[in-house]
This record gives C-alpha cells, sequence and structure tokens, in this order.
C-alpha cells in the first residue's frame, strides 16, 4: 500500500494518479477538514474559497483534471478586471489605452514595462528574444537591481515596488528576480482589447476537492489522522504510524490500539510515503530540513449588499494595513451567491510578531473597513453583512535568491530512505507562485515517478 501524508489538493492528486497506476492508497489528514488552502466558505448561494482562487491560462494540468473529473461545463473564463488604487483614484490597467492613461509612469516607462511583459530586452537598443528564456540565470539577481536595469527607475517607483511592498513587506529585498521572470510566464495570454481571461469553476473549486474525493474513495481517506511515525528499514520505508482522534475512522487493515484522551494509534505498513504537507511535517517525521522562508496571510470574505468597485483585483498603493481588495463577484455574478456582493481583503505578514497577526477576528474588522472607508468615502460598513477571517501561517514561501537549490526533491530516495516522496509547497511545482495546479503537478510528479513512469490508467 501507498501512504499520503495531507489531505490537500497535492495529496488527494498523488493518491488518484496512484490509484490510476493500479496501486492501493491510504490518505491521512491531520484535520477534520479536506482541501487545505482550497477549504470554502458556506453563502446564500455556491460555496466560495476562504482564499481566493482563479486560473490562468497556462495553469493546463488543474484545466485537464477538471475536464476528466467530468466539470469542464463548470469552468468558465472570464475576464477578471485589474486596477491600481493610488492616492484615492483607481486606475484601470487592462486595455492598452487604460495604461497609456496611467499618470505614475512615463511613457517612456510604459514602453520598457510593455517589453519585459513581453519577455524583450531592449537594452542598448536592438531587441533580444532570449535573454530571459532560463529563470536560473537570474535566481542571484535582486529584484530591484534587475527591474531598474531591465526597464526603468520609474517602472519600479510607480509601479512595481508598491506590489513587492504588499507582497514581501520587509522581504522584498531579498526576493529574485527570476521570482518575477517566472510569474510573466506563468501569466496567460491577455485580450488586448478586454483583459486577461481567468478560470473558475462555477459553483467554486470545493466541487473539485468533492469530485477528487469521490474519485480517491472516501473509504481511502481518514481525517483527524496525524501520522506521528514512517518507520524506515534497511534504508527503506516500511510503515506509517498515524494517531486517529475520535472522530476519525479507524482504517481497514490496520493494527491499531487504544490510547488515552480518545486517540486510537494505527500502524499500516506501506513501500512509499509521498509527504504532501508543508516542510516541518516532513521534517518532524524524518529530519529533512528545509531552508525555505514562509509568509502567513490573512484574508478576510467581505459579504456585502451592494458592489464596492467595478474592479475584479484592485492592486493598492495607499498606506493601508492590506496589499489588495479582491471583489469576488466583479468575476462572477452576484446572483451565484444569492445576490451578496462578495469581497475579499488580503494581506501576507512576515513576522508573526505583527500586530495583524495578533489581532483578532473583530479587531481586524474595524482596522481594515475603516481603512476601506476612508479609501472610498462615498462607501461605509453599513453595506457589511458578515465578515469572515482566515488565516493560514504558511500560505507562500518567500522567494528570496537562491530559492530553486532550496525546494524539496520529489524524490527523496537519496536524502532519506528508499520509498520517500514530497509533494508540499516547498516542491518545484509551487514556483513561481503557489497554486492549486502547482498542488495538482507536485502529486503528479511524486506517483508518476512511484510508479516508474509507466502510462496511467484513465476512467473510461
Amino acid at each position: 500500500m501507498k501512504g499520503v501524508v495531507g489531505g490537500g489538493i497535492a495529496g488527494l492528486a498523488a493518491a488518484y494518479r496512484l490509484q490510476q497506476h493500479g496501486h492501493d492508497v491510504q490518505v491521512f489528514e491531520a484535520s477534520d477538514q479536506i482541501g487545505g488552502l482550497a477549504a470554502v466558505y458556506e453563502t446564500a448561494g455556491d460555496p466560495v474559497e476562504k482564499f481566493y482562487h482563479h486560473l490562468s491560462a497556462s495553469e493546463e494540468t488543474i484545466v485537464d483534471l477538471i475536464e476528466e473529473l467530468g466539470l469542464g461545463e463548470r469552468l468558465e473564463w472570464p475576464i477578471g478586471k485589474n486596477a491600481y488604487y493610488w492616492d484615492g483614484t483607481v486606475y484601470p490597467m487592462d486595455k492598452p489605452w487604460e495604461i497609456l492613461a496611467y499618470p505614475h509612469m512615463s511613457v517612456y516607462d510604459k514602453f520598457r514595462l510593455a517589453m519585459l511583459t513581453q519577455e524583450i530586452d531592449v537594452r542598448g537598443g536592438i531587441p533580444k528574444f532570449d535573454t530571459y528564456e532560463n529563470l536560473e540565470d537570474f535566481e542571484d539577481v535582486p529584484i530591484e537591481d534587475f527591474l531598474r536595469e531591465h526597464t526603468s527607475n520609474g517602472v519600479y517607483e510607480g509601479f512595481f515596488e508598491p506590489l513587492l511592498d504588499a507582497k514581501f513587506g520587509d522581504r522584498k529585498d531579498d526576493v529574485s528576480a527570476a521570482w518575477l521572470l517566472g510569474r510573466i510566464k506563468f501569466r496567460g495570454e491577455r485580450d488586448l482589447l478586454r483583459g486577461e481571461p481567468l478560470g473558475y469553476l462555477e459553483g467554486g473549486f470545493g466541487q473539485l476537492l468533492d469530485a477528487l474525493v469521490e474519485a480517491v474513495g472516501r473509504e481511502n481517506i481518514t481525517t483527524n489522522a496525524r501520522v506521528e511515525e514512517v518507520g524506515i528499514e534497511d534504508g527503506g520505508v516500511e510503515s506509517v504510524t498515524v494517531a486517529v482522534a475520535e472522530d476519525g475512522a479507524v482504517s481497514e487493515g490496520a493494527q491499531a490500539e487504544a490510547a488515552d484522551g480518545g486517540i486510537t494509534t494505527e500502524t499500516h505498513e506501506v513501500d512509499d510515503v509521498v509527504v504532501a504537507a508543508m516542510p516541518n511535517v516532513l521534517e518532524d517525521l524524518t529530519g529533512y530540513q528545509c531552508d525555505i522562508d514562509f509568509q502567513g496571510a490573512v484574508c478576510a470574505l467581505v459579504t456585502m449588499d451592494e458592489a464596492l468597485t467595478d474592479t475584479y483585483w484592485l492592486n493598492v498603493a495607499h498606506d493601508a494595513p492590506f496589499g489588495a481588495l479582491i471583489e469576488h463577484t466583479n468575476y462572477m455574478p452576484p446572483e451565484n451567491y444569492g445576490g451578496d456582493h462578495l469581497l475579499y481583503v488580503a494581506s501576507y505578514i512576515q513576522d508573526y510578531e505583527e500586530d495583524l497577526w495578533q489581532m483578532d477576528e473583530g479587531e481586524v474588522e474595524d482596522l481594515w473597513l475603516g481603512h476601506v472607508e476612508e479609501m472610498f468615502p462615498e462607501w461605509d460598513r453599513s453595506h457589511v453583512k458578515e465578515f469572515r477571517l482566515a488565516k493560514n501561517p504558511r500560505a507562500a514561501p518567500i522567494y528570496e535568491r537562491g530559492y530553486l537549490d532550496t525546494v524539496i526533491p520529489y524524490d527523496l530516495s537519496d536524502d532519506i530512505a528508499e520509498g520517500i516522496y514530497y509533494a508540499g509547497m516547498a516542491s518545484r511545482a509551487q514556483y513561481p507562485e503557489r497554486s492549486l495546479n502547482g498542488g495538482i503537478v507536485a502529486g503528479y510528479e511524486c506517483a508518476d515517478r512511484i510508479a516508474g513512469r509507466k502510462e496511467v490508467v484513465r476512467p473510461e
């Protein structure tokens, strides 16, 4: 049997793929919920993710899986309108003439920005089209130095610097140029007259999780089940020991013994283990140390009785305690949510001693809504019907210089023991940005290595 540690999208994808290769699988999820960062809230209509999600056209693996699981007709590609808030004004940033009208960069700055986004190096006056092909060439280049050299001071100061402040805070100087170039490659093709199509599963990405759970089989997934030990003998994996809380179901075929406090300890014989969790879980189980730093996320879902703006994604260059306002119902119709308007307010944190991380939900609500009222004087919090807050201490890596040298290999046979694989957020698939697609790719990569890259058996 194959064991999978973690019931998020990566763990479920690994289990699904292993079954396609003909293996028996058991997934162990420490919490009482499947899904990780893709977990959902209930609304007056469709469920919606606790942390905002959408797809770019380059994310082909998740699109293929959605089709394979029979959800393809629900995948929509609306245009997500983007804008920049600066000095009390919202500047649309989708169409060429909107970008040309943006006053915080010169025409020359905008030309240099456009060339970079098309991956054309115009330094020296002669266009070069292969400068940015290899991300590794820019792994050790500070992002500010790169932008000032490859675009202009105006592009850095009038466009990128506020975005980097919002994304990485006081760690922005550690970020590599390779991350930015990877992000440019990651984004999909833009419609020059409308903007960038972004994918969303009507009814929410929770449907994808539900479909994966059904495909893997609920009997093959145990929640409230914390893997406490990976047994290694003669250089190879032979078992996992799992502490199952009272609400968890003891898995069939496991050797189980009762313990205090409603906990049952199970031992499962396995010949391979996929750790689809954060690297601290891998370290606790195996001693493997990962040098990647992570940042936390604080994300609120604000339910309102009317729209705040007409923009989906509003980047904020403003002295506000959040970096973006993401108005989900300017992307998907409010009718999907009982007529309510849904707004995400989001911020990353780099230090768990920061006030924002320490605040409770009521304190964050007062702080954030007060700043929204300051930014939009015609709006007030009387339009708010509900404010729900989610925090994740390790929501995304900090993509600092040398990051690619620190990612955890999928196959850890040479580092730990034969039969140990890693599909968590510190894997190569989650670069240049963590995503649901990256989780699926990581799960598949581990499963395919276990199976020796054999052809999968797909459902008819």
